[in-house]
């Protein structure tokens, strides 16, 4: 026990809530749930809010947003161009996002949009020298920024990692469905 009453353990950086509040809280409204499965999906929400606002801080040393970033570097992976409509299904996001995203990076000169040439109706995205550049001139710091937040696992710890998280992800369902 630390001097605070809590189990060893229970918090991260002195992050709430502990195991026995996760307990406190069942009990208190008589569900029939694992706490610590409780605990651990509270945890990841609020380690994910925290990831998420490092990584809009430091995207923002470039001039960009994690949506920003997220779409050039899909834009570079498919050979500089794709349409708004592929952009938004592997990004994950609505295609009104994808237009916003595309919208501003337009404007500062990092895409540039032209008819598609598969579609007639369509446009894709390309990628412009200037956006190439903008991923290159910030590749060896935001890499190395990458690996520094993950430094204090082993590779095999890495490895656990990923596995983990890709079931809590495929599991995340649980949270939206209706």
């Amino acid at each position: 026990m630390t001097r605070d009453g809590r189990s060893a353990g229970d918090g991260i950086d002195g992050e709430a809530p502990t195991l026995d509040q996760a307990k406190r809280q069942i009990e208190q409204y008589g569900l029939a749930v694992d706490p610590q499965a409780v605990l651990v999906a509270v945890r990841l929400i609020s380690a994910g809010a925290r990831v998420g606002r490092a990584a809009e801080v430091h995207f923002a040393r470039f001039g960009l947003s994690t949506g920003r970033y997220r779409l050039l570097a899909d834009l570079e992976d498919h050979g500089g161009e794709k349409s708004p409509s592929h952009l938004a299904a592997d990004l994950g996001v609505s295609r009104a996002t994808v237009t916003g995203l595309l919208d501003g990076l337009e404007r500062e000169g990092l895409i540039a949009r032209r008819p598609s040439t598969e579609d007639g109706r369509g446009s894709v995205a390309v990628l412009t020298g200037r956006g190439a550049q903008r991923l290159r001139d910030m590749a060896s710091e935001h890499f190395g920024r990458l690996e520094a937040m993950v430094g204090g696992l082993s590779g095999e710890e890495r490895a656990v990692f990923l596995d983990l998280l890709a079931r809590v992800v495929r599991g995340s369902t649980a949270l939206a469905a209706d």
